[in-house]
């Protein structure tokens, strides 16, 4: 076998590593982009957007739908048949979806500067991957003889809701339809992105602990989950009535759950094994991220809307406090764990993560101190700066996992 069929090989053998591979090449070139507009707005070079699309719409739509997705199928490929003793999802399949949505990213990427034609061809074909992945998932969950079946049906119907503000972004760029924007961006973060890692970390925050810790008692109340997914739907669907002044308690009671989690499942010991902690300092974020968009909301509440407090702030906060250092988190410890490598995080893949809980602090300084605001153009080029330089370090450590054999000689 030549050398491209034994990377074939390789990348084909197992779920996460052909999706984990193109979700970790999507996080570089993502904040590439995103850091080069930065740039341009600070005049430290010229500016090279081609696009006819606002930055901060392609920025948010190249994160929440061209980055995660990659990551969290990879997981959900792999753990689905797991979690409900189903049947293995075949390579065949999980390759398809990997192609069309890479595909659609290439196409998209070249759109921004050829326009709205290959836009829109990249879109179809995101689509398209997203919606046999679904197919995939939901013939694994209604299958599968045993096991329980909840988190999966949370999961399952998130990446629908995720599908579904695609394809509101796509009608956006062909319409300019604001209203398909508006529902993009919500559903992308309160109905697609949060559901899906609360239900992942509800389910696998407990079992790692327990793998790890002495006298550890697995604790998942599903009555927290519940009230939490709801939560976040009731979040997202204000939003997008345009009530947001009465999203605060919605987000207060989250905050209270997430930080009520954190307590049970033990945070402060989770230090003892730094592949643990990463996965417990990131749902941290999850608490503190929404006790900000509570008083945020309560402070809009209180003023009659007359100023809109700490502006993007929390929404850093989740995105890269949460979403992000949890797929880092996640990432690492699948690539360890499926390439035949020991369940230990070694010092460099350790101050990457915490060069990333930085990263957010950067993020959200100059939104939360008046006096800092002047700055804020340096502090977010810095910020995205370091997030690249973290995930490019991350690539070049792990990339190479993926396209190479098991360590332990296993087959996957």
């Amino acid at each position: 076998m030549n050398k491209s069929g034994t990377i074939w090989k390789y990348l084909s053998a197992a779920p996460h590593r052909s999706l984990f591979l193109m979700g970790a090449f999507q996080a570089v070139l993502t904040i590439l982009w995103w850091v080069i507009e930065l740039a341009g707005r600070a005049g430290l070079m010229e500016s090279v957007s081609f696009s006819s699309i606002m930055p901060i719409w392609v920025h948010g739509f190249l994160m929440v739908y061209t980055f995660f997705p990659f990551f969290i199928l990879g997981f959900l490929f792999t753990t689905f048949p797991n979690w409900m003793n189903g049947e293995k999802i075949k390579a065949n399949q999980y390759m398809t979806v990997c192609l069309l949505m890479a595909a659609g990213v290439v196409l998209f990427y070249a759109g921004l500067i050829a326009g709205k034609f290959l836009l829109s061809a990249g879109l179809l074909l995101m689509l398209s991957g997203w919606a046999y992945a679904i197919i995939i998932l939901f013939h694994v969950l209604f299958t599968a003889p045993a096991g329980d079946k909840r988190h999966a049906w949370v999961a399952g119907m998130a990446f629908i809701a995720g599908w579904l503000g695609l394809c509101a972004y796509a009608l956006w760029v062909l319409t300019d339809g604001r209203e398909m924007l508006d529902f993009s961006r919500q559903a992308g973060i309160w109905f697609f992105m949060l559901p899906i890692l609360m239900t992942v970390s509800h389910r696998m925050i407990p079992f790692f602990s327990s793998r790890v810790l002495e006298n550890y008692v697995v604790v998942r109340p599903f009555g927290l989950l519940w009230l939490m997914v709801g939560c976040t739907v009731v979040h997202g669907a204000l939003q997008l009535a345009g009530l947001q002044e009465y999203v605060w308690w919605a987000d207060m009671l989250l905050a209270g759950c997430a930080f009520y989690l954190s307590y049970i499942w033990r945070f402060f010991r989770s230090f003892r094994v730094r592949l643990l902690a990463v996965l417990h300092i990131s749902f941290a974020w999850l608490g503190i991220a929404m006790l900000f968009f509570g008083l945020q909301g309560m402070l809009l509440w209180l003023s009659d809307g007359d100023r809109y407090w700490f502006g993007l702030a929390p929404l850093h906060m989740l995105a890269v406090g949460y979403f992000a250092s949890m797929v880092l988190g996640m990432a690492s410890r699948v690539t360890l764990g499926h390439g035949g490598f020991p369940l230990v995080l070694d010092n460099l893949t350790w101050l990457l993560f915490i060069a990333f809980q930085v990263v957010v602090l950067l993020r959200v300084i100059p939104d939360i101190f008046p006096g800092v605001a002047p700055l804020a153009p340096q502090f977010y080029l810095i910020a995205s700066s370091v997030w690249l330089s973290c995930f490019l370090l991350w690539v070049i450590k792990y990339a190479p996992i993926y396209w190479r054999a098991r360590v332990d000689g296993k087959a996957g």
